[in-house]
């Protein structure tokens, strides 16, 4: 099963008061699929990237399961691992350059607005009817 999606939407405070500001991922490496932030990937990203609302994901869902919540709608949640580079403090830290260290699916995310918006079944042929 595929999917689209934003692991993080710009200038939107997180749970933790944390704001990703514009231009903070810069070129982005590949990266894992997972699920929690953790053990093995449940999947793949196949394209990621900065645009103009946040960071854009489509992906690849492989494991049956999770595949099956996503579709149906019991997980939505995406959420990134990272490590910062350079942040503002103030009255919430603004992460302006961001190292991404992994992509996840998650039940929870931090930042509301960070959700999957799309899912498409896998056709065998690879195409849609």
């Amino acid at each position: 099963m595929r999917f689209a999606g934003y692991a993080a939407v710009f200038d939107t405070p997180d749970r933790g008061g944390d704001v990703v500001r514009r231009g903070a991922f810069g070129p982005v490496a590949p990266v894992p699929l997972l699920w929690q932030h953790r053990g093995a990937p449940v999947g793949r990203i196949d394209t990621i990237g900065e645009d103009a609302r946040g960071l854009r994901v489509t992906g690849r869902i492989d494991d049956a399961r999770l595949a099956g919540l996503v579709r149906g709608g019991a997980v939505d949640g995406l959420s990134f691992g990272y490590r910062v580079r350079a942040c503002r403090e103030g009255a919430r830290r603004e992460l302006t350059a961001i190292e991404l260290v992994e992509v996840s699916l998650v039940a929870q995310p931090m930042q509301r607005l960070a959700r999957v918006h799309a899912v498409v079944e896998d056709f065998p042929d690879g195409a849609a009817p």
